[in-house]
């Protein structure tokens, strides 16, 4: 059983194929990535290359990732502090309660909130929807100026 087992040596689709022929083939090919999503045609080249572009430095991403505009934060803020100030909390706004709670909070200062009060609650609904409007108006604001949609 042994022996069975050491002299079947080929796997089951590769005993015939020849892989050194595919790559002689594919290596005179230029390749040409292209998408949608990037505006011009760009040619496969080794990063290690453009390492000299950048002063010397590798750079996997462009110097400015984030693209702050200070619209979108503004935009963002106010479009979540306008809906999160309706009352529909028994006749209260979201707004409303998270400064309350902080005041409540700020009155007996030098000792935190215990995690049973509401401020943690408040806290985090508040500041996940802030969140969430700011990440979309981003994506809405720089996919717009970029022509994605």
């Amino acid at each position: 059983m042994a022996t069975t087992i050491s002299t079947s040596s080929t796997v089951l689709g590769l005993g015939t194929s020849s892989l050194s022929s595919l790559s002689r083939s594919s290596s005179t090919k230029r390749i040409c990535l292209s998408s949608g999503f990037v505006k011009s045609s760009v040619v496969a080249r080794n990063p290690l290359m453009q390492a000299c572009a950048n002063g010397g430095r590798f750079m996997c991403f462009e110097r400015d990732w984030l693209r702050t505009d200070l619209n979108v934060i503004g935009f963002g803020l106010i479009g979540w502090i306008a809906p999160s100030s309706i009352p529909v909390i028994n006749g209260k706004s979201l707004t409303g309660l998270f400064f309350e709670s902080i005041g409540a909070e700020l009155a007996h200062f030098p000792t935190p909130p215990p995690l049973t009060s509401q401020f943690w609650l408040w806290l985090i609904t508040w500041h996940f929807g802030l969140f969430v409007c700011l990440t979309f108006g981003q994506i809405g604001f720089k996919g717009r100026t970029d022509d994605y949609f």
